[in-house]
């Protein structure tokens, strides 16, 4: 536990950093590629409507309270499925109170009817008075569909409001859209490769998880508006900022993500091992599919994707080139120094105050004298050899004050 808390600092300083941001086209490939199969899914095998989308037949068996047990929910369940009807081997079983056994099936027969009838009476030792049959017509799963569609749209177009108002920037609403959209297709794929029935709580379960995904990113979009407010200052081009914003979440996110995975999980292994079917199995399902999709798509799908979009801006373009410039400059000071060569121009010292140039001198006759370097005048030649002056040993001047003079 020390090394992933040491892990978690180390990642949220920037002394270590995953790119996730900088390998976008791996992590679109991977999305890509569960999409793809989420959509084949959809094509070859469909989604399993339950009864209350596509109608069928339920039978209701009256029994004594110590016989409602789901011992007894599993037999019947083995019965019904045992007969060889089509329509019926995936039989959903439930208790109902302390008081009956409901059995579901897809539309049947009368001669088909008869036979899971007679299936169940032989499995609960009930008569034909305990039991009763009903029609389960598909307009209430119509309009359970209905008003979740409509449930959706209403939910999508207050999300993209929230998060336009509350970031000021339309792009990270664009981003979180894509992402809820990746997260609700793998969920549905997941459904139709696995069979499972879709009922009306797979739809709660789907409602469910759009807000937990938009919970995740709304979290990562905040850290990386904090850590792009001011890229001057940080000296980094807005895809490292947004990269170091997904690293300084992503030990929470995974903390948040177990934490509800394993009691979600653990939902889903009892329904499906234990029970065997019903409602807890469809909704655990879709909660413990949607929320990894969803964590998952918080980190590789919605930050990238933000970062993609933003990079096309023209201020975004000057303010990385100005980034770039000054991590060059920071890693090497003398990279902008030329290299000597042969040919080079002579120039002055770098640093150093410029020479006054000396006035060109004219070219003088053999035989004249020189004149003297920068006063204009001919020197004459000296007519002796220089010796010491008697004057030497005189006082000399001094820059004193004429009250002062002559005075020792």
């Amino acid at each position: 536990m020390s090394r992933f808390s040491r892990l978690g600092n180390d990642l949220y300083t920037g002394r270590r950093s995953i790119d996730f941001v900088g390998r976008r086209r791996l992590w679109y490939s991977i999305s890509g590629l569960i999409l793809v199969l989420s959509l084949l899914g959809l094509q070859v095998r469909g989604l399993d409507m339950g009864i209350e989308f596509v109608g069928g037949s339920e039978y209701k068996v009256s029994l004594p309270a110590d016989q409602v047990t789901q011992q007894t929910a599993d037999d019947v369940r083995a019965a019904v499925a045992g007969t060889g009807i089509p329509n019926a081997a995936a039989p959903v079983v439930t208790t109902s109170g302390n008081e009956a056994v409901l059995v579901q099936t897809q539309p049947l027969t009368p001669q088909e009817t008869t036979e899971v009838i007679d299936a169940i009476l032989a499995t609960t030792g009930a008569t034909n008075d305990d039991i009763s049959t009903s029609e389960i017509g598909p307009s209430w799963g119509k309009q359970v569909a209905q008003r979740s569609l409509i449930g959706l749209s209403v939910f999508l177009v207050l999300v993209v409001l929230l998060i336009w108002g509350y970031f000021r920037e339309w792009k990270m609403s664009v981003a979180a859209i894509v992402a809820l959209a990746h997260d609700v297709l793998i969920t549905i794929g997941i459904y139709a490769w696995t069979g499972f029935e879709v009922t009306p709580a797979t739809v709660t379960g789907l409602l469910t998880i759009l807000g937990f995904s938009l919970y995740d990113t709304v979290v990562v979009f905040d850290k990386v508006r904090e850590n792009t407010k001011n890229l001057r200052r940080s000296h980094q081009t807005y895809a490292e900022a947004a990269n170091l914003a997904v690293n300084q979440t992503l030990v929470r996110s995974i903390n948040t993500s177990i934490v509800a995975l394993i009691p979600v999980g653990a939902i889903l292994y009892v329904s499906v091992v234990q029970l065997g079917s019903g409602a807890l199995k469809d909704l655990a399902l879709a909660l413990f599919v949607g929320m990894a999709a969803g964590a998952y798509s918080s980190i590789f799908i919605a930050t990238p994707l933000l970062a993609q979009l933003k990079s096309r801006e023209s201020e975004i373009k000057l303010s990385d080139k100005r980034a770039r410039t000054r991590q060059r400059h920071d890693a090497d000071r003398y990279a902008s120094v030329p290299v000597f060569t042969e040919d080079m121009p002579i120039a002055e010292e770098p640093g150093a105050a410029p020479a006054a140039q000396a006035a060109p001198v004219a070219p003088v006759a053999p035989g004249r004298p020189q004149p003297t370097l920068g006063s204009g005048r001919v020197a004459p030649p000296p007519r002796s050899e220089v010796r010491q002056s008697p004057s030497s040993g005189r006082a000399q001047p001094t820059r004193q004050s004429r009250a002062k003079r002559g005075k020792k």
